[in-house]
């Protein structure tokens, strides 16, 4: 990573607080798709790390002594994630910018934050591409300045159902700790 670029500032105030880490030792892999293990993960850590025993998810593919494993456990114990089925969470997947927006959404509420959801997505081309279930968090996402949209052709896209890299995950959560102080 090159200071000046976008993310710079973003992934190095998540880097130095540890509530995102590198891939490995040296590799911060910005490009790559944040997934959805990682992000309950990050979830977890900007808590601080509970305790979770006692606590038990319904997940059948996400094992034991995992990196996401105490992180998936506690966010399904509050509510804060959900399977893609009754017992799949799917933790190696790339999370979709909508998803991430579900899950913020979900953890603001768990913090007791106001949670108004005002307007609509209509001012992106894509606006309405966003799935029945995310709406509300993608609204309230959009309306909190913590999603603004990736400009592509002349026109700034939402891009709901496109996998969200580490870059802008990064960027998007240093905006919601920014907003919100969790």
């Amino acid at each position: 990573m090159k200071p000046g670029i976008w993310y710079y500032d973003a992934v190095e105030e998540m880097a130095q607080t540890g509530r995102m880490i590198g891939v490995s030792e040296t590799r911060f892999a910005p490009q790559m798709n944040l997934t959805r293990g990682q992000l309950a993960t990050i979830l977890y850590r900007m808590e601080g790390s509970p305790e979770v025993t006692g606590m038990e998810h319904p997940f059948t593919d996400v094992a034991e002594n995992r990196f996401y494993s105490d992180a998936v456990t506690w966010a399904s114990e509050y509510g804060i994630v959900c399977g893609v089925t009754e017992t799949k969470f799917l933790p190696n997947v790339a999370v979709t910018r909508e998803q991430m927006a579900v899950l913020l959404y979900r953890y603001a509420e768990y913090k007791g934050y106001n949670m108004a959801v005002e307007g609509d997505l209509s001012r992106f081309p894509d606006g309405e591409k966003t799935s029945k279930y995310a709406e509300s968090a993608m609204c309230w996402a959009v309306n909190a300045g913590l999603f603004q949209g990736s400009a592509d052709g002349g026109a700034i896209w939402l891009k709901p159902q496109s996998g969200a890299t580490r870059a802008q995950a990064a960027t998007v959560l240093v905006r919601f700790l920014e907003k919100f102080s969790a």
